[in-house]
């Protein structure tokens, strides 16, 4: 967990003591009762300690282990609340409400669009690595993000991507070509524009780096861009009508969306 996510450390470390109570009440040692879950001892100690978020299935057999007769699992109601980091979880909750989401992203397919496949491959290839577990936790919390496409009514979504972005084979030829179809597929959604910009262009104005604009029912916005404002998120008018027209001149930089799916098309063809 992070340390400064005071809340999601007060539910894992909660959480942690009672498994550990009932565990010690029932009169078993750690590695006992890891071998009863199906889990190692090192484990074990790391969730009693708060050090580690338990997944479903641990919750779930540590249950009937116990016969806490539903207390233990009904835990991972508020353990899945925290299971992600907590910008992430702020980020969806922003999303979760805006009514209009614009994004360009220049370096990576964003988030929002991204596979689980590619999603592993991008976080798995930070450095210093992160762990598997945590790799699959940040997978999950990109991935549940993606349920703004659920939303009713629908918002208005917009994205604008490299080219060059589009040409980078991450994770190989097959996921590759299932994100290049995942492209495809929510760029025909009705609620969706996506761009492309051209690697030949002459004039690019958005070199400083990524820009996010989201605007909720109450007329109010956020954004952010990594060009400006020290790349902090930003609700001022006067900022926000910056990021607002620097995102308008990419848009009409790049290709329209139909040239935009048809490019996608051909690299797909290609690979």
């Amino acid at each position: 967990m992070d340390p400064d996510d005071e809340w999601g450390v007060a539910v894992i470390t909660t959480v942690g003591r009672q498994l550990k109570l009932r565990r010690e009440a029932r009169g078993m040692r750690a590695a006992e009762f890891g071998v009863a879950v199906g889990y190692g001892e090192d484990l074990v100690y790391k969730i009693e300690g708060g050090k580690r978020i338990p997944r479903q299935e641990y919750l779930d057999k540590a249950d009937e282990v116990l016969s806490a007769g539903g207390l233990i699992a009904a835990a991972w109601e508020d353990v899945k609340r925290v299971r992600y980091p907590k910008k992430v979880r702020e980020l969806g909750k922003l999303e979760a409400k805006a009514v209009e989401i614009a994004l360009y992203e220049c370096h990576i397919i964003p988030g929002l669009l991204q596979t689980s496949e590619h999603a592993r491959s991008v976080i798995g290839a930070a450095q210093p690595p992160y762990s598997p577990d945590d790799v699959e936790r940040m997978v999950a919390a990109r991935l549940a993000r993606q349920s703004v496409f659920e939303r009713s009514p629908a918002p208005a979504l917009g994205f604008v991507l490299e080219e060059g972005v589009l040409r980078r084979p991450i994770g190989g030829t097959m996921a590759w070509r299932q994100q290049l179809e995942r492209l495809l597929e929510v760029g025909r959604l009705h609620n969706v524009v996506l761009q492309v910009m051209p690697m030949n262009c002459d004039t690019h104005s958005g070199l400083d780096g990524r820009i996010e604009l989201l605007k909720f029912p109450d007329g109010t916005a956020v954004g952010r861009s990594d060009g400006a404002f020290n790349g902090r998120a930003t609700t001022e008018p006067k900022h926000l009508r910056i990021l607002e027209l620097r995102y308008g001149i990419i848009r009409a930089q790049a290709l329209s969306p139909r040239e935009s799916l048809a490019l996608i098309e051909q690299l797909l063809g290609e690979t």
